[in-house]
């Protein structure tokens, strides 16, 4: 049997909520050097923020990115996967819905992220995405 999702997956992710702003989100990003939060009400994981949706439905739609809030533009419509599911299970599903994040999910409460970067890293890191995932950030 191969790896789980659970030998993968980043378990340390920072949340922020529905209510908070898109400056907040960006600020919470930069300060934690990634590219998606989870957004969540109370313990359940009701979305996803991705750098990608603060430019994308937020500044370039000419919303306030300060009183616009993360439930105004958040993705809800999630892919989600269990820290037991198997690490083929996360490649599959990377590849049918062309996404580069996958929430990991117990009990509708957000565990962890799995991204592409931690997926190559996991094939023996020998791969150009596995070295851009383990280089230090270019600030």
């Amino acid at each position: 049997m191969g790896k789980s999702v659970k030998d993968a997956m980043t378990s340390e992710v920072k949340t922020a909520t529905p209510s908070q702003s898109l400056t907040d989100a960006a600020k919470l990003m930069k300060q934690e050097d990634v590219g998606s939060v989870p957004v969540v009400d109370g313990n359940r994981l009701v979305g996803v923020l991705t750098d990608r949706d603060i430019v994308v439905r937020g500044i370039a739609d000419g919303r306030d990115p300060r009183a616009t809030t993360l439930g105004d533009v958040c993705s809800r419509n999630l892919t989600t996967l269990s820290p037991d599911d198997q690490l083929e299970t996360a490649v599959r599903l990377i590849r049918e819905h062309a996404i580069r994040r996958l929430p990991v999910v117990r009990r509708g409460r957000a565990v962890g992220i799995l991204t592409m970067g931690d997926l190559a890293m996991q094939e023996g890191g020998d791969s150009a995405l596995a070295d851009v995932s383990a280089a230090p950030p270019n600030v």
